[in-house]
């Protein structure tokens, strides 16, 4: 994707879809699968990321589970009950935003 900005407003709906289609994810699966996802149109940052699911923790939204993993220790993210309802509301404004930006592209494909 040429502008990576349009995308930056809808990493929080993203990172909280993909946790509801997956228990438990860590950080560089959830780059990669935003990648496999996009066909490589996307490309989520470490320095976008890691900001994101902080504050997603903070809110109460994600619970961190900590495994060891090849000698590593590996921090995997998982919705908490009230990151489930939050989801379900950000998916719902992106898809109102959708609709109103094809409203303003294409008013002609707009329902009256």
């Amino acid at each position: 994707m040429a502008n990576s900005k349009l995308y930056k407003g809808s990493l929080v709906t993203i990172i909280l879809k993909l946790l509801t289609e997956n228990e438990k994810m860590y950080g560089y699966q959830i780059t990669q699968k935003v990648k496999q996802l996009t066909n490589g149109e996307l490309h989520i940052t470490e320095g976008a990321l890691y900001p994101a699911l902080h504050k997603l923790e903070a809110e109460g939204l994600l619970d961190i589970e900590v495994k060891k993993v090849d000698n590593r220790l590996r921090k995997y993210y998982k919705l908490t009950d009230k990151g489930n309802k939050e989801t379900v509301n950000k998916l719902q404004e992106l898809q109102s935003y959708i609709q109103t930006m094809q409203v303003l592209i294409n008013p002609k494909m707009s329902l009256e």
